[in-house]
């Protein structure tokens, strides 16, 4: 693990150019967009920015790829509240770092952490540190050889703990099931699978348990059939809800909103009905998949390119982290 510096050298911790940030969204839902946010150590250079969260001390874990040329092969990244940076690890993240999970469990916070380079989901302490881990799911029907003897592919991509501690993994970048687990990492039952039908799903990349009303609800991102789906916990389809094009994650907020990273250059807010308040940075009829190869003087201030996780913090901001090869991470300051 790395810890802080005496002077970490800074990306862009606040908008120091002079320059008036780009303000987004209306009324109540009004932000200052601080783009490239955080103090960025020189050895540490991004990758794909694909998770963020924070915990009950106000610190932001930034989890990405790792880009080639980054002298520090740490995939987390901890800054304060203020966006200094406090430590990083996760040496073995490096080029699979994708979903981010933070759970308080007692009087102990843990991340769940998704690489889909290697296949498996961590569990950690907040400093790194292994509790377990889940790899390829073998005990799944689902999962076992064709007649040509080859394995079905297994990448996950995110996972959502249930009240009771039940773990469901989305396999995005795999097979498109979507496996359950109990508290003790120990096999459940698998359900999905690819298809474009009500209870099939196609890269559920993202995944969340929905408490805002009075049963939990499964909620995922329905990514490559342009939809998010709900479904009970025991995996039975309910619906589907409308208003994103490619949904990658869920965060929700103690309101009640719902903060929707769409990958296809937005981010989505919606309330407790799930009905879209505002779509904040929208640049959507742009060419978004080309703009993310860009350098980042090639990003537009106040649009995003390729949304993929998202969080409020304690305080009702938002970050939000993309899917740019130079990774980018933005502070959306409620104001």
């Amino acid at each position: 693990m790395k810890a802080a510096a005496s002077a970490p050298a800074i990306l862009h911790a606040d908008d120091k150019s002079g320059s008036r940030a780009p303000i987004l969204g209306s009324g109540e839902h009004t932000y200052e967009a601080i783009h490239d946010w955080g103090e960025l150590p020189r050895d540490i250079a991004y990758g794909n920015t694909h998770g963020v969260v924070e915990d009950s001390q106000g610190h932001i874990y930034v989890h990405h790829t790792v880009n080639a040329v980054s002298e520090s092969s740490d995939s987390m990244v901890v800054f304060d509240a203020k966006g200094k940076f406090v430590k990083s690890w996760g040496k073995e993240f490096k080029g699979g770092a994708h979903g981010l999970y933070i759970r308080k469990e007692g009087s102990t916070e843990f991340l769940y952490l998704c690489d889909t380079k290697r296949g498996v989901v961590v569990k950690t302490t907040l400093a790194g540190e292994e509790v377990w881990s889940i790899g390829y799911p073998e005990q799944s029907e689902a999962y076992k050889p064709g007649a040509d003897g080859k394995k079905p592919k297994y990448s996950p991509t995110n996972l959502a703990i249930a009240p009771n501690g039940d773990i469901y993994v989305g396999d995005g970048y795999g097979s498109s099931y979507i496996n359950q687990y109990n508290s003790k990492a120990e096999y459940l039952r698998t359900f999905g699978g690819k298809g474009k039908e009500p209870g099939k799903v196609d890269c559920p990349h993202g995944i969340a348990v929905d408490l805002r009303g009075g049963s939990p609800i499964l909620v995922v991102a329905d990514r490559a059939n342009n939809r998010i789906q709900r479904f009970t916990l025991e995996g039975k389809h309910i619906d589907f809800i409308a208003g994103t094009n490619l949904p990658c994650h869920f965060n929700y907020y103690q309101n009640g909103d719902v903060v929707i990273p769409d990958l296809g250059a937005r981010v989505t807010l919606m309330n407790r009905n799930n009905e879209v308040i505002e779509n904040l940075g929208d640049d959507s009829s742009s060419k978004w998949s080309d703009t993310r190869k860009l350098s980042r003087d090639r990003f537009t201030p106040g649009k995003f390119v390729c949304p993929h996780g998202a969080c409020f913090d304690h305080a009702g901001n938002i970050f939000v982290v993309e899917w740019v090869e130079v990774g980018r991470v933005t502070k959306l300051r409620k104001v």
